[in-house]
């Protein structure tokens, strides 16, 4: 008999381990708890504002480059969109004032020398400050080497760390803004547009993944959840809602799962802390801001809202907002959220003294593990000491943050190492 890979866990990691082995000459089998894949990714439609929504707002990066052949492979490069330049729209909610922060189109960073380009009231030489974020150690902060005065930290450096790494700058694991940097504003701009779901994440990222298994023949069993794994020198079964299922031969598991979850799972497995949440607010607007399928983006500073996406779909028009390092905001009644959060929405989009419309609050209590230097060294690697046993999601030891970018190259390298332990199975 094949062997079979086992996938716990249809979140973003494990089916982008299913799509990289679905060509695999052995079997598999994607199991998920839930009664729909995608995990902290995913859509829904909501009866207060009858259409459907995301949990929450992911932005990806053109030089995100698993997220790009992630979606090239599952043929839904078409269901991200932005601004067809890369520049990033900003708007102070103290000051009125408006910019956009622009990268130039090659890799050496001129366009920090032309004011029109850069963060307002800063200079080239306040520029220099990414240099020794780049060369810092693990023990680093963002503060640490950008420090935390003046308008570059305020309209920079601080929105972007909050955003990437859902932690604030003065406890942000510089090292883990490194990549960031590299993979993106220091690629020029053809790496640096941003890009966010055209209509919703399931779309853009979850159902074309689904047919695609479909189609390949690939198993994906919702409300199946992993109660117990028994281990001796492997893995030597499952237990999915009290199903035993023997793990024989040349099986080989990919555990895909939230941290929380794989310490249960796994006793002594050593997995990052919690770290902050995430609040996001839909609104359902009045009136159009985009042409339909078209995305608007905006930063807000020095507001509660800190980024403001806009777009429109199967004519419903919809502006989301993301609080990221939210934990000042959680516990607050989902009414204020909103009412605060709308005057910022109003003004990044320039829509007046208008009634705030129907919204709908999402909070992530545990949206991401804590990125700081502390955790570091809690991040385990993708290979366990069961030699059939393998680690996918974001907060395993992939470099990066936990975004989906993250999440995604911890299922192709699960994948990849699968394929090494498979070495007579190639991919087709």
């Amino acid at each position: 008999m094949a062997p079979r890979v086992h996938i716990i866990g249809a979140g973003v990691a494990g089916l982008a381990a299913a799509i990289r082995l679905r060509h695999l000459g052995s079997a598999a089998t994607v199991y998920e708890a839930a009664r729909r894949a995608g995990g902290r990714c995913r859509s829904y439609h909501d009866p207060q504002l009858d259409c459907v929504i995301d949990n929450g707002n992911h932005l990806l990066m053109s030089g995100n480059t698993a997220a790009m052949a992630y979606l090239d492979e599952i043929g839904a490069r078409d269901r991200v969109a932005g601004p067809a330049d890369a520049a990033f729209p900003f708007v102070d909610a103290e000051s009125k004032e408006r910019w956009r922060v622009q990268p130039g189109a090659g890799v050496i960073p001129w366009w920090i020398l032309d004011a029109k380009r850069r963060v307002p009231h800063t200079s080239p030489v306040d520029y220099l400050s990414a240099l020794r974020l780049l060369s810092a150690d693990d023990t680093r902060t963002v503060a640490d080497c950008v420090g935390t005065d003046g308008p570059l930290y305020r309209n920079f450096w601080e929105p972007l760390t909050v955003g990437a790494l859902n932690t604030p700058p003065t406890e942000a694991a510089a090292v883990l803004m490194r990549p960031v940097l590299m993979e993106t504003f220091l690629k020029g701009a053809a790496a640096c547009r941003p890009l966010v779901a055209r209509a919703n994440l399931a779309d853009a990222l979850i159902d074309p993944a689904l047919a695609k298994l479909k189609a390949a023949g690939v198993d994906v069993r919702f409300g199946a959840r992993l109660r117990a794994l028994t281990l001796g020198r492997g893995v030597t079964a499952l237990d999915i809602d009290g199903t035993t299922i023997e793990i024989t031969g040349e099986d080989l598991v990919i555990l895909a799962v939230p941290p929380w979850i794989a310490e249960t799972l796994l006793p002594g497995l050593p997995v990052p802390p919690a770290g902050e949440p995430i609040v996001n607010v839909h609104f359902r607007l009045a009136r159009p801001v985009t042409d339909e399928g078209d995305v608007k983006i905006v930063g807000v500073i020095g507001g509660l809202a800190q980024w403001v996406f806009a777009r429109k779909h199967q004519g419903v028009d919809i502006a989301s907002v993301t609080i990221s390092a939210a934990a000042a905001v959680v516990e607050l009644p989902g009414e204020e959220i909103s009412r605060l959060c709308w005057r910022d929405v109003a003004l990044a989009l320039e829509l007046g003294e208008t009634a705030e419309p129907p919204s709908r609050v999402v909070k992530e209590h545990r949206a991401t593990f804590a990125q700081t230097p502390q955790t570091l060294g809690l991040r385990p690697p993708t290979v366990t000491s069961w030699p059939n046993l393998l680690l996918a999601g974001d907060w395993t030891a992939t470099g990066l943050p936990a975004t989906i970018e993250g999440a995604l190259r911890s299922g192709f390298k699960a994948a990849a190492c699968a394929q090494q332990m498979l070495p007579t199975r190639k991919a087709a």
